[in-house]
């Protein structure tokens, strides 16, 4: 199939499937005697997992060892496992970052009256350090 058609199936645009290759997460596709790119079934299932693995948070990086580790028969889980947790991770961290920041906004917001003078407002006042 050409690049149009992988892009189309595996739902992300030709450029992506270009820059995927130029990373290293997509085999550089045999072209054919017009040089179009021509990439088989495989290639599909490869941009697939990208794109899952990319819509899960992980990073390009990340997506590159999961492939080398799924590409190696003699290793166990423990390789995949163990990335998955470190995504984990990091996402329970920005949770709790995002939790700490919706508790801040939240003040600020149930401190602001919503009327009155921009100079007298909390939300200005605790953003440039003032006291409220």
């Amino acid at each position: 199939m050409k690049i149009g058609e992988l892009a189309r199936k595996a739902g992300v645009n030709i450029d992506t499937v270009r820059y995927y290759e130029r990373q290293g997460l997509l085999p550089p596709a045999p072209r054919l005697a017009s040089g179009y790119r021509v990439y088989a079934g495989a290639d599909l299932s490869r941009l697939r997992f990208v794109r899952r693995a990319k819509a899960l948070g992980f990073t390009l990086e990340d997506i590159g060892e999961l492939l080398s580790l799924s590409s190696r028969c003699d290793n166990d889980m423990a390789g995949m496992k163990s990335t998955a947790a470190a995504r984990l991770a990091d996402v329970d961290r920005r949770i709790a970052e995002l939790e700490r920041i919706r508790t801040a906004l939240q003040s600020l917001v149930e401190a602001c009256p919503g009327h009155g003078s921009v100079e007298g407002c909390p939300i200005l006042k605790t953003l440039a350090g003032d006291p409220a």
